[in-house]
């Protein structure tokens, strides 16, 4: 199994698509439906046996919960500040533009 190359509260953007996000959760390997892997274009449809990020992601338009493969993740490095309305509730942004899971700070 494949060591995750994100971490919770770091900001990546997608590879192909307009949009980046904070990541939230990882799973070790594909863990959605195969309904939801097989409606992704054959073309450019990840390997199952890499790691998963959930991610809170925008684009211009909206904001929304993503699900992307490791392979299609690039670091983000615009030092944006993210919109999303959940990375409040969820993270802590520190004086450097770095966030930190809120649950991490509860000891």
């Amino acid at each position: 199994m494949k060591e995750a190359k994100y971490s919770v509260g770091e900001v990546v953007k997608h590879r192909f698509y307009p949009f980046r996000g904070i990541v939230y959760d990882v799973d070790p390997t594909f863990s959605n439906t195969e309904e939801w892997w097989l409606s992704i274009p054959e073309e450019i449809r990840p390997a199952k046996d890499q790691p998963y990020y959930h991610l809170l992601a925008e684009n211009e338009e909206t904001e929304y919960i993503a699900y992307v493969s490791e392979q299609n993740l690039l670091p983000d490095e615009t030092g944006q500040p993210l919109r999303h309305p959940q990375v409040n509730e969820m993270f802590v942004e520190d004086d450097q533009g770095r966030y930190r899971a809120l649950f991490l700070d509860r000891h």
